[in-house]
C-alpha cells in the first residue's frame, strides 16, 4: 500500500502565499501521475493539477497561472505552491498518485488550506 503524506497547509491571507508537500513512500517510478484535488465545504471535488513521469504539467482553470506543481525526485516528494490566493482557494487539498497499471488511485490523507483575513 502506498502511503502519502501531505504537510504545509494552514491559514493565510488573501494574496498571500503557501506551499504545501506530498510525501511518498515509493518512489515516483512507481507512479505515472501524481496531482492534487480539492474539496471546499459542500462543494464537489474539483481537480487541481497533476505532474507525471516525464514532468508533463497541467492545471485546473480556477488555478492555472497561479498555482504550480514541481517535485524532488530525491525525496519522492511533489510541491503545489500556490500564490496569489484568494477566498475561494479556501479547501481540504488531497495528494494523490496513479499507477495506470492499477484502477484505483492512492490519496493523502486531506490539508487544511484556509485563506482568510
Amino acid at each position: 500500500q502506498v502511503q502519502l503524506v501531505e504537510s504545509g497547509g494552514g491559514l493565510v491571507q488573501p494574496g498571500g502565499s503557501l506551499r504545501m508537500s506530498c510525501s511518498a513512500s515509493e518512489s515516483f517510478s512507481s507512479f505515472n501521475v501524481m496531482g492534487w484535488y480539492r474539496q471546499a465545504s459542500g462543494n464537489k471535488r474539483e481537480w487541481v493539477g497533476t505532474i507525471t513521469r516525464d514532468d508533463s504539467r497541467a492545471y485546473g482553470d480556477s488555478v492555472r497561472g497561479r498555482f504550480t506543481i514541481s517535485r524532488d525526485k530525491a525525496k519522492n516528494t511533489i510541491y503545489l505552491q500556490m500564490n496569489n490566493l484568494n477566498p475561494g482557494d479556501t479547501a481540504v487539498y488531497y495528494c494523490y498518485a496513479h499507477d495506470y497499471s492499477r484502477t484505483a488511485m492512492d490519496w493523502g490523507q486531506g490539508t487544511q488550506v484556509t485563506v482568510s483575513s
